[in-house]
C-alpha cells in the first residue's frame, strides 16, 4: 500500500469524511532538506462532519492525530485544508 494509500484510509476510518483528496507533493520539493531522510510533503482536503464547531487548529490536530505515527515515520510536511459538509458548498 502506497503512503498516499494509508493517508487515506487512516482519515477515513478517523473522520469519515464526505470527501477526501490527498496529493503527493513530494517531487516538488527534490532536494529540499526535509526530503532527504525519505519523508514526504502531501496535500490533503478534507470534508466532514467531525469538524463541526471546530476552529482550524483543532481540525488541524484531529488529522494529525488520526495520522499517528505516519507523522513521525512518512510525514514531512502536510497542508490541510478541512472543512465542514457545509462550508464546501
Amino acid at each position: 500500500m502506497s503512503r498516499v494509500e494509508r493517508i487515506r484510509a487512516a482519515l477515513e476510518s478517523a473522520l469519515q469524511p464526505v470527501s477526501l483528496d490527498v496529493l503527493d507533493d513530494s517531487h516538488k520539493h527534490a532536494g529540499h532538506e526535509g526530503a532527504r531522510d525519505g519523508r514526504g510533503h502531501f496535500t490533503v482536503r478534507i470534508t466532514s462532519e467531525a469538524f463541526a464547531g471546530k476552529a482550524p487548529l483543532a481540525r488541524h490536530r484531529a488529522v494529525y492525530a488520526a495520522l499517528g505515527d505516519m507523522m513521525q515515520t512518512d510525514i514531512h510536511a502536510l497542508a490541510i485544508e478541512a472543512r465542514t459538509p457545509d462550508e464546501a458548498r
